[in-house]
């Protein structure tokens, strides 16, 4: 069901009200409110006086845009065009989040509808009880989204007339075949914080994800690894399997819908873990919101609920070290598993914490002795990103193949064939490892597409050009990019600013980030050692000065890892820059810059810089510093080098 209630304008027209009521309070599953009731009502009776006389077109009442359970009033369909209709029966004035909402209405048809994607989209807000204004010129976007329109009662008619004076083809040379378009499919692609409420909704994950052949195999991974669950449930074995993914490919996605999926069997107790604090944080707060305005629960009450399907990594290791009996969870999910700790960081800090009852042993070392308590089955899933490890003592993947040796012919294991490359491995030991008989193959275990960019699967491509300082193959990918995907750099902050907030429409996100390691970007008024908190940062309003929005707080790859914004603004400084046609990492001490020389450090450093560089879904724009000649921590050398590079690679200057 597309609608709450269809019909071509000619029957609508004919129809009795209190049967049109009837038809959208049948379909409404939720508790029917008297308010709602005289909304439609009101809309019903303007509708009918100002469409009087139409007879080709069609209607629909409470439209389902693709985004997870959003319903636009009213859509009609009039020859080529797409009317997108937000009514506030009773409002005289035009609110500006209303008209933020019918624009993001109008954006979602346009960008996840297949329907939709050619055709002219007219967002236009209806305030009932306004009085008449003076028209104003449609403009269409490059994307033909036309700019939000406000009417009046009365100016409804005179507004779709002229917009299909100046824009519609005649309705006998075109007309939009309405079932065609009704049945074209969906291609939503939402944030890792839609989807999460979404899944928790109990929405399928093939209402979320992507139905075009590029980004299938989300669908067959989960559903290998159903497979793998079931299977070490009947034989009762133990398994362990790694799905591998490009930046946005759905890691995180395909890890949060096995727990949702799996919490129905109460004999697994799914959970899914994460290392990273800011993503449980922000997740957990976004369906906590969501359960107490959904459920009109007490806030502690929705909180309870949410923390044993999304749990810190850190709390489950804690709890079962001071606990020695089999967890509870038969099938854990660990989000980011590269990120886990190595023998001496994990050892140094539960010796800090717990003092001599930790025997030393990597993080993913203790993590599989706890399952291994298990005395029938288990299953543990993986989910590893490559070239993602950004903090001291991540390990990467080496370690989880270390942490096997004590219990590989007891564990099944199942990987792909992409553990293989650097990104995943970087180690001869790791890939020989790989050929020993529990080692299964699957390649229904690797995501290949980003999801994350929808407007362009290449952009992962590009970054690993970019990071690899190769300019030529980069400006290759940004070619094909460029057209769907923009990217842009400026000297001048303000000019990033400007192009964020000209470019971001209706309430698509947009956030300043850059390296935890910047520290010289103090100057252009950007403190990174100032700390947000990420929940009010990606989730709040445009109106509060803590959200993103503002764009006066920025975060680190420490805030942005897992999560994402629709239009970003990288801050690059001095960390990171080409010396020699080479990539060369610092960091700031005291008051100068020094060399990093450890290799995993500087590992890290440029990972932070792909992370940052990944952390777009529409397009972004890169502020490099232009320096001063008076201070010697930041001369134009330093940053000259990398705006030049970024040059080569094809990015246009706004300068």
């Amino acid at each position: 069901m597309r609608a709450y209630y269809e019909a071509t304008l000619e029957k609508f027209l004919k129809a009795e009200t209190e049967s049109i009521l009837g038809t959208l309070s049948n379909a409404h599953y939720q508790k029917l409110e008297h308010q709602q009731t005289i909304a439609w009502k009101g809309q019903i009776q303007c509708l009918k006086e100002q469409l009087k006389n139409f007879k080709d077109g069609k209607l629909y009442f409470e439209f389902i845009i693709p985004r997870m359970g959003k319903r636009a009033d009213c859509i009609i369909l009039i020859g080529n065009c797409i009317f997108v209709l937000e009514f506030k029966v009773g409002a005289e004035n035009f609110d500006r989040s209303a008209l933020d909402q019918v624009h993001d209405y109008a954006l979602d048809l346009k960008n996840f509808h297949l329907g939709s994607h050619n055709l002219e989209i007219f967002p236009i807000l209806i305030a009932t009880e306004a009085k008449d204004i003076e028209p104003k010129k449609v403009e269409l976007a490059k994307d033909f989204v036309a700019s939000p329109l406000c009417s009046s009662a009365n100016q409804l008619r005179s507004t779709i007339d002229g917009i299909l004076i100046d824009f519609g083809k005649k309705i006998e040379e075109f007309c939009l075949e309405t079932e065609k378009w009704e049945n074209s499919g969906y291609m939503p692609t939402p944030t890792i914080i839609e989807a999460a409420q979404a899944l928790y909704k109990s929405h399928s994950v093939h209402e979320i994800a992507r139905h075009d052949a590029g980004a299938k195999n989300l669908a067959k991974t989960t559903q290998e690894i159903f497979s793998i669950i079931e299977n070490s449930k009947k034989l009762k074995k133990k398994s362990i399997c790694f799905v591998t993914g490009v930046p946005g490919a759905g890691k995180t996605l395909a890890g949060l819908n096995i727990a949702t999926s799996r919490s129905e069997f109460t004999d697994e107790n799914a959970v899914f873990l994460s290392g990273n604090g800011p993503l449980v944080d922000v997740l957990r707060e976004a369906l906590a919101r969501d359960r107490v305005e959904e459920k009109k629960l007490k806030k502690k009450t929705a909180e309870r609920e949410v923390r044993s399907f999304i749990q810190n990594i850190h709390h489950f290791r804690d709890e079962y070290f001071a606990n020695s009996n089999a967890p509870v969870e038969k099938v854990v999910i660990f989000d980011e598993a590269q990120r886990a700790w190595s023998k001496k960081q994990a050892t140094k800090f539960m010796t800090g914490k717990w003092g001599d009852g930790y025997s030393p042993q990597s993080e993913p070392e203790f993590l599989t002795s706890i399952m291994d308590r298990h005395k029938d089955w288990c299953c543990i899933i993986c989910l590893i990103g490559g070239g993602q490890e950004i903090n001291t003592g991540e390990a990467g993947i080496i370690e989880w193949f270390n942490a096997l040796d004590s219990f590989v012919e007891d564990w099944d294991v199942y990987v792909s064939q992409v553990l293989t490359d650097p990104h995943y491995t970087i180690d001869k030991a790791a890939v020989e490892k790989l050929w020993s008989p529990n080692f299964v193959k699957s390649d229904f275990l690797h995501l290949s597409t980003s999801m994350r960019s929808f407007r362009a699967e290449t952009v992962s491509s590009f970054v690993s050009e970019v990071i690899n300082c190769d300019s030529a193959k980069a400006a290759q990918f940004y070619k094909e990019l460029s057209s769907k995907y923009s990217i842009k750099m400026t000297r001048k902050l303000s000019k990033a600013r400007l192009w964020l907030r000209d470019n971001a429409r209706g309430n698509e996100r947009t956030g300043l980030v850059a390296s935890a390691g910047a520290q010289r970007l103090r100057p252009e008024g950007i403190f990174i050692k100032s700390e947000i908190d990420a929940t009010n940062w990606f989730l709040n309003k445009k109106s509060d000065v803590r959200s993103s929005y503002y764009l006066e707080d920025v975060a680190t790859q420490f805030h942005v890892q897992g999560l994402e914004l629709d239009w970003v603004g990288l801050c690059w400084d001095a960390d990171l820059r080409i010396e020699d046609q080479k990539w060369k990492t610092y960091r700031f001490i005291g008051s100068k810059w020094q060399n990093i020389h450890s290799p995993d450090k500087q590992t890290y450093l440029l990972n932070a810089y792909r992370v940052l560089l990944t952390r777009a879904r529409q397009g972004m724009v890169i502020f490099i510093p232009e320096g001063n000649l008076n201070d010697p921590t930041r001369p134009p050398s330093y940053y000259d080098g990398t705006f030049n590079f970024l040059r080569d690679c094809g990015i246009e200057s706004l300068d």
